[in-house]
Parts: C-alpha cells; structure tokens; sequence
C-alpha cells in the first residue's frame, strides 16, 4: 500500500475488530462500503450452515479441564483418555461429504503435535503445523486435506492459530475445538474456518469440547453477535439458541456444557473496564473519531450502560476522561457537574421513564413557562395530563429526596436539579449556574437526548396505563420510581412483594429458581402451572389475618408481576415485567413440611399469557444456582 497508488483502495476483510488492536479502518481512511455479520450472512445463504455442538470435555480421575489444567498436568491434555473420547464424538456428530477434511485448534504447540501424533497412531492421517513452518509447507498440508485423492491425503490438520485468519480452506467440513475460548473474535474466526461453500459440503460441523473455564460466557457472545455484556440475554441465548440463529444452521449444548457456561456467566463482571476499553476502541477505530452517545445504538458494540453501571467510571465523560488522549474536556467541568452527568447516566438516561428526561431538557432550552410546557409535553407523550403522584415522585427524583437512607442522599448531594415545581418548575442556584457553562451544558444535552431516543426505542410501548413495557426488565428501584411511590424501598424491605398505600399498588417479585444457599423459609415454591396461571407464595408467617389478605385480594389494589430466572450471579437485579395478575380461587394456607410452617399461596391469572420463549427459558431450562465461587 505505500508502493502503490490507486484512484481507490478496495479492501476486504473477515476480522475488521482485532484483538492485537490494529486499526485496519484507518488505512481506508474509515469509509465502510458495506458491512455484514455472521447472523445477516447466514440470513442471506452466503455462508454454509453449520451445526454446532457444545460437548462437555472429558473428566480425568474426576479434574475438570480448566484454565490451568495444562500449566499443571499436561499429560492429562494429551491422554490417551481423551484422545480416544474426541474421536468418538467426530464419528458420532459426523461431517458433510465423502470423507473428512478437519481443522482441530489446540491450546498449545505441544499439544497439537501430540494429539496429531496419537490420532496417527489410532488410523488418521493428520499433521500438525506452527509458526515454524513456512507458507510452502502450509500449502502442502492444504492440499493434502482437500485433496480428492486418498493417496497422501490428510483427515485433520492440528494447529494453534495460525489458521485464524488468512487462510481459504472452502473443502473443511469439520471444525474442532479443544481450547478455551479467549475472545469472541478468535471464536468466530475459528468457527469461520468451515464457513465457506463447496461442492458437496451440505453443512460443517463444529464440535467445542468444553471444559470448566472462566472465559465460557464469551461463547454465547460470539454465536449470538450481542455484544451487549447482558448476563440474561447471554442465557437466553444458550437457552434458546436454535431458535435464534437464522437460517438451517444450530447450535446445541449437551446439559454439562450448559451449566458450565451459566456458571461462567454467573461468576463474571461482564462491564469490566478492560472490556469496555476494546469495545470502545473498536468502535472509535470504525468511527475515526471518538463515538457518540447513539453511535453505541447504531452499532453493534457494548451497551453504553455497561459503562454507567461500573462504579468506578459511573458517565461516559468520566470514561472519557481517564481513558481517551484525544478527549478535549478532561479537565473542564467541576466536581458537582461531573457528580450531576454521574446521578443522570445511572438514574434516568437509561429512558425507563422519559418524565425526568423532558423536564431537564426544558431547564436547559427555556427559562419562562416551564410547568405548563413541561406537563403539555408529558400529555403528548401519554394522551394525559401527569397525576399528582407522578409529579410529586418527579420532584424527589430530581431533589435527591426519592432515596430512603442519608448514606444514599450523601452519594449525590450535589445532584439538586430543582428547588420547586408547585406553580412553576424552579433550578436549583448550583444547577442553573453548571448549565452556563457551554461544555457542560454541551455534554449534558447530548446525554439528556441519548436517554429520549432509548425511550422512544424501547421503553415507549407501554403497558396499559403503566410506565412499563412488557418482558423489558427493571430493577426494585426502577419499580417504585414508575410506579410514582413516594420513596424508593430498600431492596431487602421489598423482598417477594411490597404495598403502597398512596397509590394502591403492589408489584410481586419472583425469582424463579431459588439459590440452594438461602434460607429454607425464603425458598419459596412459586411455579408456573400454565402461561396464563402462577402460583406465588407468601413471606414466612402469614396467615388468614395478616394484612396481606386486606390487599392481595382487595378490588382497589394493581399487581404487577417482576420475574427473573435465578439471583445467582454478580450484581443481578433485574426482573423482566409480566404485567399486571388477578387473584384467582380461595383463600389457602398450604404447609411446608421442610420447613414447619404455613404459608398463603396465592393463584395469580396473568392479564396476558407469557410471551413463548420466555415461558420456555423459566419452566424448562435449568440454569445452575448455588455457585457463585
């Protein structure tokens, strides 16, 4: 490229994000022709179908494979054990086409030359081949592995990586893996391998055997293509990902790999600032330029939120600020107005709730008028005028008055937007003072207009007369903010349900599958008994008397029903909305006989029967509690 110099370069490549964190984007200057992903190839039959197969590796005198299992035993890698079990399952999952033509990727150099030695010795022809070897040789290996001949023909060739890119093999028709997976990217150019169309090559197989390793969660980020960083997305996916992959192609995990990589998902800081430093970098290398706030939503990349839920970051300003050298305001906004983009990005820019949104945005555009433009744009936006309720949990979200503790209020005790919104909509001194500021002002906007668009996007199709969306997931604090309670509850004083009396509604949270960790008396026997019917029970203690009965089955009283899988990982919070339940049936004490007590059971009639697939991934699929280590 410095020899020639063309009107255009046209380039074209597999692996535009890659992990060594070369920018290939700039030597075209970032201008993308065009773009297409896994997913979308599949959809348009560009690539082969694949069926991939996630097998659970060998045990070995009862040790798992994990990530330092070869640092300790290698021998154990390369056991006769294993090397017998690997060739099982290629026989038994099979391949397209007259006769085999694999690629098997290894964890090591040694490994590879071992393995392809004892394949050798058990009737296989397969070589192995590293970095040494030179293109030519690479080349001969090549053509024996497609060769139509079975005169020196080759079944396998074992390798590390340096198949990961730069090689066209369109005749493999069998893809093994028995490495931990280290990045999506090489995962995907792994998989890639067996991709490309040939005669008679129907389909390729991939066969992941999987150990007990920590890195198993970036296996459903490359199959899925979400690199959202989204723990119940990522079991979605394992739990459902046949029917989420387009195209004939499949994905299947056997039930061990299955709970080896919940486990994975579970035990992990998805939002680490490493990860977000290479999201971000790709992306800013596809850009040229540092990204915005909606060029995370356009592209698919890490979830912004990511970056706002990390404590030690908590804005994108702040993010920018520690780790961007080209960001031109790093030292330019003061404490509170940092601390102010800090409780606005973790608040409210998600867009659950655009009321706070639009009231900010107004503080900023106008100064006269603002309570009657405010509450008219909020009658555009529901077809209604805001309830008094509603109002009054909008001025203490924005007072730093909704949190319950003073340790909470002490976090943002700078975060005062408004002084008054009884007759007219009043800034705070500290709050009208930060928005004369132009970079803050500037940077304020364009986070208060990231937090409308997600609303617009995601969170605008309400449910009924609620401010929430179904099967879109909330945390307990996201529940009292929408449901306009006068506080927000602490997440312990909530636990199963919770009544307000101001507003008469009671949302009930479940978490489906209990943490064998808990105690007896909180393991509640809540079951699904079809997808319009629940059975939910109360808190230890209850009975006939207790004022539970007053308002579970009172006429005045909305139930809103919150839903997660299981609480078993780091941070899990939210709870995906099911909408609003009845009361159905008698009134009925059940025993339980485990613990010795006796408890309510409530039957719940659902206002809309559960969505299919999520109906499947709560009654159907196990996803692994009780380990967290």
């Amino acid at each position: 490229m410095n020899y020639f110099k063309p009107k255009l370069w046209l380039g074209m490549t597999a692996s535009p994000d890659r992990p060594d964190g070369y920018n290939i984007y700039e030597l075209f200057d970032n201008n993308i022709a065009y773009e297409i992903r896994l997913q979308k190839a599949l959809e348009e039959n560009l690539l082969c179908p694949f069926h991939y197969f996630g097998i659970t590796d060998l045990l070995i005198n009862g040790e798992d494979f994990t990530d330092t299992l070869g640092l300790r035993n290698f021998n154990k890698l390369i056991s006769d054990e294993r090397v017998n079990y690997v060739i099982k399952k290629a026989k038994y999952f099979g391949y397209s086409g007259e006769r085999v033509k694999g690629l098997v990727f290894c964890s090591s150099n040694d490994e590879a030359r071992v393995l392809s030695e004892k394949f050798n010795m058990r009737g296989y022809n397969t070589t192995y081949l590293s970095g040494d070897n030179s293109v030519i040789e690479r080349e001969e290996a090549i053509d024996r592995l497609v060769s139509k001949s079975t005169v020196n023909k080759l079944d396998y060739i074992f390798t590390v990586d340096i198949f990961n890119e730069g090689v066209d093999i369109p005749e493999v028709n069998q893809v093994i893996m028995l490495r931990p997976t280290e990045s999506p990217i090489v995962f995907i150019q792994q998989l890639g391998r067996g991709l490309r169309k040939a005669d008679n090559k129907e389909f390729v197989v991939i066969l992941d055997f999987i150990g007990n390793y920590t890195n198993n969660f970036m296996i459903p980020i490359a199959l899925s293509g979400d690199r959202s960083r989204n723990k119940d997305s990522l079991r979605k996916f394992i739990a459902e990902g046949t029917r989420i992959i387009p195209g004939s192609s499949s994905i299947h995990f056997d039930e061990i790999s299955k709970e080896r990589i919940y486990k994975s998902i579970n035990r992990s800081t998805l939002n680490k600032v490493e990860d977000i430093k290479y999201e971000y970098r790709c992306l800013k290398n596809k850009l040229g330029r540092i990204p915005t706030y909606n060029d995370y939503e356009e592209y698919n990349t890490i979830d912004i939120e990511c970056i706002f839920e990390n404590n030690s970051l908590g804005s994108y300003h702040n993010f920018l600020k520690k780790y961007e050298v080209d960001y031109l305001y790093k030292d330019a906004l003061n404490e509170t107005q940092e601390e102010m983009l800090v409780f606005i990005s973790q608040k409210i820019a998600s867009g659950k709730r655009v009321d706070e949104l639009l009231l900010l945005k107004r503080l900023i555009t106008y100064k006269y008028y603002l309570r009657k433009t405010y509450e008219n744009d909020l009658a555009n936006y529901y077809g209604d005028s805001p309830s008094r309720n509603r109002l009054r949990n909008i001025y203490k979200v924005l007072t730093n008055d909704f949190v319950p503790s003073e340790p909470q209020k002490k976090k943002f005790s700078k975060s005062l937007f408004i002084k008054d919104m009884e007759v007219e909509i009043v800034p705070t001194e500290q709050f009208a003072l930060a928005i004369t500021d132009d970079i803050f002002f500037l940077l304020l906007n364009e986070l208060l207009d990231y937090g409308i668009k997600r609303y617009k996007k995601y969170f605008s199709n309400r449910y009924r007369d609620t401010d929430f969306v179904l099967y879109q997931k909330y945390t307990k604090s996201d529940v009292c903010r929408l449901l306009n309670w006068d506080k927000n509850q602490n997440p312990q004083n909530v636990g199963g349900y919770f009544y307000d009396k101001e507003t008469c509604t009671l949302p009930v949270f479940i978490t489906y599958e209990k943490d064998e960790g808990i105690n007896d008396s909180q393991k509640y026997k809540d079951r699904f008994v079809s997808p319009v019917e629940l059975i939910s029970i109360s808190k230890p203690g209850r009975n006939l008397n207790s004022p539970e009965m007053s308002y579970f089955y009172s006429n005045k009283t909305s139930i809103f029903l919150f839903m997660q899988k299981n609480s078993n990982d780091k941070g899990a919070s939210e709870y995906y909305f099911m909408g609003q339940v009845f009361n159905t049936g008698e009134k009925k004490m059940v025993r339980r006989e485990e613990v010795g007590d006796t408890v309510l059971e409530f039957r719940y009639k659902l206002d809309i029967p559960v969505r299919e697939d999520l109906y499947q991934y709560f009654v159907n699929d196990n996803v692994p509690v009780g380990d967290n280590n």
